[in-house]
């Protein structure tokens, strides 16, 4: 039996397609900003000579892993393969920019992950990229107190 495509269905299909093109594309640039705040924050604990801060910016870095796996896990299921991450933000290497950087791209990122929980239509999505960005905002906030902390 063949299936016959109207200019709706034609039109729908192309449009869930772009989609999804962008979802992909959203959640790949997803998984290298976490992969690079995996390697930034490893440096930046180390940058400093402040145990709990130290202790705090790991915790962080522990949610960034999980939101890396949880991404990586979903780009796998969209796409059928393992996405390559790469480092696309540089971390400095003195620890009062590196703390305004990590600052300025959490808040960043807050805003694009609420933006892809907008966009999907899968419940799933939705809520990982709402709970990423609730961790991120978090982040932000403790990012800002180091900072103001060390000025």
């Amino acid at each position: 039996m063949y299936y016959y495509l109207n200019n709706y269905s034609l039109n729908n299909y192309n449009l869930t397609y772009r989609q999804n093109d962008k979802l992909v594309s959203d959640i790949e640039k997803a998984i290298n900003g976490e992969y690079s705040a995996i390697n930034c924050y490893a440096k930046l604990a180390n940058l400093t000579s402040n145990e709990n801060q130290r202790k705090q910016i790991l915790e962080i870095r522990q949610d960034e892993k999980r939101h890396f796996q949880q991404f990586r896990q979903i780009y796998v299921s969209l796409t059928g393969n393992q996405p390559q991450p790469k480092i696309t933000e540089e971390c400095h290497d003195v620890y009062l920019n590196g703390l305004e950087l990590a600052l300025q791209d959490e808040q960043r990122t807050v805003d694009f992950y609420l933006e892809i929980a907008d966009e999907t239509t899968n419940q799933y999505i939705k809520e990982v990229f709402r709970r990423a960005a609730a961790d991120e905002q978090n982040h932000a906030v403790w990012f800002l107190y180091y900072f103001l902390k060390a000025r």
